[in-house]
């Protein structure tokens, strides 16, 4: 019975990291660490054995290291690149290549979206929050942490883990 509060820290920590990025332009790290530590704990308690559970760590390195790579090169934000490698640490090797093609996906979906927004609606016609003005301006970014969230939340149910928590 206790396994299913253990099942809302990854979807509460991704819907967290989403609307501080959409909300601010940044990711704390904190929210990534949150997702790192709290992953050491819960993984063990939802019975994986500890060779899948190196997987995961091994994946999560992998894209860190991936994100770090990029984000050296300006193609990702930092918080972004470590929100990515939190994200493939809980959701493991099995379910990456779907992860990172849903994150892309909705990532281009996003910035689609944005970018209409930038063109076609006149800074001048709407006096919205200051979050709102900030992701109307041309030079600011994507708020790239939705697209991971999002993606992050479609697959969540189907990673191993989660299995072995619901039973």
């Amino acid at each position: 019975m206790f396994e299913y509060p253990l099942l809302l820290v990854f979807p509460v920590a991704m819907v967290f990291a989403a609307a501080f990025d959409l909300l601010t332009m940044t990711i704390p790290n904190r929210i990534s660490l949150a997702l790192a530590g709290s992953f050491v704990v819960v993984a063990p308690l939802s019975g994986l054995p500890l060779d899948v559970i190196g997987m995961h760590v091994a994946t999560g390195l992998a894209v860190l290291v991936a994100g770090f790579i990029m984000f050296a090169r300006g193609w990702v934000g930092g918080g972004d690149a470590k929100l990515l490698a939190a994200a493939a640490l809980w959701l493991g090797a099995d379910s990456l290549g779907n992860f990172l093609l849903a994150v892309g996906v909705l990532g281009g979906l996003l910035s689609g979206v944005i970018l209409a927004f930038r063109l076609y609606v006149p800074a001048r016609l709407f006096s919205g929050p200051a979050w709102l003005v900030r992701l109307h301006g041309k030079d600011n970014g994507v708020p790239y942490g939705l697209a991971i969230g999002a993606a992050a939340l479609l697959l969540y149910p189907e990673t191993r883990w989660f299995s072995a928590l619901i039973g």
